[in-house]
């Protein structure tokens, strides 16, 4: 009895021990591109290149487990799963471009609304009911995003917007993830995500594409690879423990997005950067519990 009390209690713990894990690895993919959009080891590179090479590399990592699995495609979504590649495109780029020109918390922060834009998109797509809790919870995010982005003063940064529309695509592709959940298999999801993705960011980075050094096909290479094992490492986490438990583990991105960054590039966030972000991570967390309180 003992053992299986210890293995009950050990899934839920693993679950929070994978999310950590990925969100670790999902600030590296945004410290690699922020390296990447600022020049290192060669020129700088778009933003739309370094997606490219994002999907390319995890997709080239993918193929074996494809081989071996040899998943079947019949049956899926196509037009969900469409949108849902596009929108998570659109996003990871969007992200990667704020993350070459602002801190990385901040950039974080702010594509931390994406549950918001999911919230409220689920009104008239899915015909969810929003009470007052989640209401409220809106507001003290919009306040946050407010606070970090700081329109019409001097510490108002450009970037900002590019960082406020990866939340808004971040938050249409989770709307089409919970249309795919039913009944779409992970590798499935992983395989066309991924497939996709490289279709659409290809002919997205031709006009902008330079020759990248040997350093920075390493590093997109890494960030590739980076980015599927925190895919693997998300869904491992979400199977093993209720949402509720883990989703909360998520924002642990934004402490590792400031430690990289600060060791990095020695941007360190300011009181009022983790004012603001502070606001977005206690509303959205408010929002994950009310939609636990409203599943149960």
């Amino acid at each position: 009895m003992n053992e299986r009390m210890a293995v009950v209690l050990a899934r839920p713990a693993g679950g929070a021990a994978m999310m950590i894990a990925a969100c670790a690895l999902i600030a590296v993919t945004t410290l690699l591109a922020k390296a990447l959009g600022r020049g290192f080891d060669g020129p700088a590179l778009h933003p739309l290149q370094v997606s490219a090479g994002r999907f390319g590399f995890a997709l080239l990592a993918l193929l074996p487990l494809l081989a071996w699995q040899r998943p079947s495609f019949r049956g899926a979504a196509w037009p969900v799963h469409a949108v849902r590649v596009f929108c998570g495109w659109a996003g990871v780029s969007c992200l990667f471009a704020a993350a070459a020109a602002m801190p990385l918390a901040d950039a974080t922060a702010i594509s931390f609304l994406s549950p918001l834009v999911t919230m409220l998109l689920a009104i008239p797509l899915l015909g969810e009911r929003v009470g007052p809790w989640r209401w409220g919870a809106a507001g003290v995010a919009l306040i946050g995003a407010l606070v970090l982005i700081r329109p019409g003063s001097d510490a108002f940064q450009p970037a900002a917007l590019i960082a406020l529309a990866a939340a808004l695509f971040m938050g249409m592709e989770a709307i089409a993830i919970k249309r795919l959940s039913g009944g779409e298999p992970p590798l499935r999801i992983l395989a066309i995500s991924n497939g996709m993705g490289v279709l659409i960011a290809a002919a997205a980075a031709v006009p902008v594409w330079i020759v990248p050094s040997p350093g920075q096909w390493g590093l997109m290479a890494l960030l590739g690879v980076t980015m599927l094992t925190a895919q693997s490492l998300f869904i491992q986490a979400m199977k093993r423990g209720e949402a509720s438990f883990v989703i909360p583990f998520f924002y642990s991105t934004l402490v590792f997005a400031a430690v990289y960054d600060f060791a990095v590039f020695g941007d360190a966030p300011t009181a009022v950067s983790a004012a603001g972000a502070g606001l977005i991570v206690a509303a959205a967390l408010v929002l994950a519990w009310r939609e636990n309180r409203r599943r149960a």
